[in-house]
């Protein structure tokens, strides 16, 4: 997709910060344009890592999911107040490369496993079918054979639109190895642990048997048909190389970890020696991982973060040149908060609308009452703490609540949610500061 392209993408989720918008696609075509290029200059051409600047609920986050959503690329997003330096107790960075292999890995299995959809429902239904209507003997007549064909034919038909679903059969449960998911774990320790894990798999005990229902026994023969016909080792290489050239790290609340030359907390070990920590993971440096190796020197790495206490020169000098690009979101006013709830793609309007059609009721926002939602929205950031777009979810939950309690009572019924209503719900809240405070 062309830069232009992923902009209008874009657009459909997220309300104005353009120059976000266009720092990102640029980002993220010219991965495209680097994968291109010769060998030789490929491994010249670095990512320019960008930084994200501006108050919560503005849109940052979301900019960075929606792109990489769109693309299909690996994405972790990580907060860097989570991360302490090495040498103390708490998840060093390099835990955020290793989980970004995990996503990587997960991304690929889940396409070879599309790919590979109709040989896996096939695998699935043989196995489910032979459990119904066992195989017959060995020397049976052509007519017994033509019978037994039809039934299986019809029992599949029957097992595929789930309309036997609540019969039990009895199967075997592959063995899987007791494994603890910890991304701080070195990947000295994981290999350990997956080497233990195939020896107990690798066991001739039989795998035990365990009788479940058939909508049970379809996810379970799905995780055995993937390892038995996807081929891991090929998935775990593509998820590996391509967490090396397409992966993008949000490394959020970058400026927790900012600290000003006179601030006592430069002693302290989440701060400034993370930041120490993230300079040759950004800059690009080798990490072990239990799949394998993995360069970091072309993953993206996008930093964000509000910067009210501090500045981004608070960041030391050293990082901040790891990220030459910076881009400014602005704040959201009363109209880009109405754009938001009218607007964008599956709103948070929209998305109440669908929730209570489950029970039949047919909600519907008036204009005025749009209007309202983002005034009171508006005028909530002002007087408490400005969360951006988040703090429409809090005041149209508020103006809801009741219906959404009651629904049953409304059943059948078109529900609309008029000025007076939403005045009505909000109008003390939003006055009395104090209540707004725990309420809003």
């Amino acid at each position: 997709m062309t830069p232009k392209e992923i902009v209008s993408y874009l657009d459909e989720y997220i309300i104005g910060q353009n120059d976000a918008k266009k720092i990102v696609a640029i980002a993220l075509r010219n991965r495209y344009r680097r994968l291109q290029l010769p060998k030789e200059i490929q491994e010249e051409v670095m990512p320019k890592n960008i930084l994200m600047i501006g108050s919560t609920g503005v849109g940052k986050t979301e900019i960075a999911r929606r792109m990489a959503k769109m693309m299909g690329l690996p994405f972790v997003k990580v907060e860097a107040s989570k991360y302490t330096e090495v040498g103390f107790v708490g998840r060093d960075v390099e835990s955020m490369v290793r989980d970004l292999v995990v996503a990587s890995i997960n991304l690929v299995k889940e396409e070879h496993r599309q790919k590979n959809a109709q040989g896996i429902q096939k695998y699935v239904l043989d196995k489910i079918v032979e459990k119904l209507i066992p195989p017959l003997p060995k020397g049976a007549s052509e007519q017994k054979i033509e019978e037994y064909e039809k039934a299986s034919e019809k029992m599949r038909q029957k097992v595929e639109n789930g309309e036997v679903d609540h019969l039990k059969i009895e199967i075997e449960v592959p063995k899987r190895a007791f494994e603890i998911e910890d991304g701080n774990m070195p990947a000295e320790f994981a290999k350990v642990q997956e080497t233990i894990a195939r020896v107990f798999i690798a066991s001739p005990k039989e795998n035990p048997k365990k009788e479940v229902s058939i909508k049970e026994a379809k996810e379970i023969l799905k995780i055995e048909a993937s390892e038995a016909l996807l081929d891991l080792e090929g998935i775990k290489q593509e998820g590996l190389k391509r967490a090396e050239n397409s992966g993008i790290i949000f490394i959020d609340e970058i400026d927790k970890v900012a600290v000003s030359s006179n601030a006592q907390g430069r002693q302290d070990p989440s701060k400034e020696g993370v930041q120490r920590d993230l300079l040759p993971i950004v800059e690009g440096s080798i990490v072990n991982t239990k799949y394998g190796s993995i360069k970091t020197d072309h993953i993206l790495f996008i930093a964000a973060g509000a910067f009210s206490l501090s500045k981004p020169s608070d960041l030391i000098a050293e990082l901040q040149g790891r990220f030459p690009l910076r881009v400014e979101l602005n704040s959201l006013d009363e109209e880009v908060l109405y754009k938001i709830l009218t607007q964008t793609k599956n709103s948070i309007l929209k998305q109440y609308e669908a929730l209570l059609a489950v029970e039949e009721v047919t909600l519907k926002f008036s204009e005025e009452a749009i209007r309202a939602l983002a005034h009171y929205s508006q005028l909530a950031n002002e007087k408490t703490e400005d969360i951006g777009a988040r703090r429409l979810h809090t005041v149209v939950e508020q103006v809801i609540e009741e219906i959404s309690f009651e629904a049953e009572n409304y059943k059948g019924q078109e529900v609309e949610i008029t000025e007076s209503l939403v005045k009505e719900k909000l109008d003390n809240l939003v006055a009395n500061s104090d209540i707004a405070r725990y309420i809003l």
